[in-house]
């Protein structure tokens, strides 16, 4: 595995000093709890602490040449059958990288069996989609591209598409020498850049840093619950907020989740458990779209969720108050950045035949 320094990335905005200099801010309230409860709060904080550096594999590493092109493929909606349907369109940055419907819509206007989810962060993330079918970023990159329900377009057809566009083919020859422009290097270059599609640096982080007013009081209150007695860290948990498992939440659905691809009793009806940065920007929530707001989450969880046999076994009642809830709002709240989203890049474009100056 191959890590690159985030701050070396230019589409990623780790911005490392607003940490850094938060930590001048004024720590009295936190002073005030005293010593013991200072360390384990310190404790608690250090488990949440972002990365300095991108994970890459050694198989696909990164260079500029390729999350460039990587990201031109991503915009692009010539990658799709029909030519109107992007990777973007249904991941848009400012919609933390979904679509802000309860389930995805493909080709033909077809509504899609589940809701988007989003691509922040996943070069930290093992046994992509919903239900884990995708062990790798290069191969998720093409499954929707193929798929004939989402962008509907024949690869071996897409490589002929690109190859007519000048601009494709020498930057593929630069991203991938020797190689140049193929079906596997499609997959390549999309994972590339996703892998830099990092969540920005928030009020939770500058807060972890140092900075203790960075949060409200009912923030802080919700992240004591965030971890106790609200149990969200059970799955939910370190910097990126998903322990990248698959659990049975007990949402009244018949999506099967997890156990078409593994059939064990516990992976019926289980499903990814999705970061949380970013979260408030990402409604509708759950694979199914099914709650429109986090206080709806909060909510369900509350109730424990549908009980049988499947269910998780951190699944349970919680008796939180409504104003206990607010606060676990307020907590998840804290972990949206404010940095600036990234711009659509310039696309290649195709050669227009000359026409002869008119006699």
């Amino acid at each position: 595995m191959i890590r690159i320094a985030i701050s070396t990335i230019a589409a990623v905005a780790f911005a490392a000093s607003h940490i850094a200099s938060a930590r001048a801010a004024d720590n009295a309230s936190v002073a005030a709890l005293g010593p013991a409860a200072m360390q384990s709060l310190a404790a608690l904080k250090a488990k949440y602490q972002r990365p300095t550096s991108i994970p890459f594999p050694s198989d696909n590493p990164y260079t500029v040449e390729k999350a460039q092109l990587g990201q031109m493929l991503f915009f692009d909606p010539r990658l799709s059958g029909n030519n109107y349907i992007a990777c973007a369109n249904c991941h848009n940055p400012a919609l933390s990288w979904g679509d802000g419907l309860p389930r995805g819509i493909g080709h033909g206007m077809t509504i899609l069996a589940r809701r988007t989810p989003t691509v922040l962060n996943l070069a930290w993330t093992e046994l992509l989609m919903w239900d884990g079918r995708k062990p790798s970023l290069e191969e998720q990159a093409l499954g929707p591209i193929q798929a004939d329900v989402e962008m509907n377009q024949n690869l071996d057809d897409l490589v002929k598409k690109l190859s007519a566009i000048d601009e494709y083919k020498l930057r593929f020859t630069m991203a991938f020498p020797g190689e140049g422009l193929n079906g596997p290097n499609i997959g390549k270059a999309i994972a590339t850049f996703e892998r830099t599609i990092v969540s920005g640096v928030t009020p939770f982080d500058r807060w972890i840093a140092g900075d203790d007013g960075a949060i409200s009081v009912a923030a802080k209150r919700g992240f004591d619950l965030f971890n106790n007695k609200a149990n969200c860290a059970a799955c939910h948990s370190g910097w990126n907020f998903t322990d990248g498992a698959f659990h049975d939440i007990g949402l009244p659905s018949k999506d099967i989740g997890r156990y078409k691809e593994l059939a064990l009793p516990s992976m019926m009806h289980a499903f990814k458990t999705p970061t949380l940065r970013d979260v408030d920007r990402r409604g509708p929530y759950m694979h199914d779209g099914s709650l429109a707001t986090l206080a709806e989450v909060m909510q369900h969880y509350n109730t424990g969720g549908l009980q049988r046999a499947s269910l998780s076994g951190d699944m349970k009642k919680l008796d939180l108050s409504e104003s206990e809830i607010a606060d676990v709002v307020a907590f998840m709240q804290t972990l949206t950045s404010d940095e600036a989203l990234p711009q659509v890049p310039r696309l290649p474009v195709v050669p227009q035949p000359r026409r002869e100056a008119a006699r």
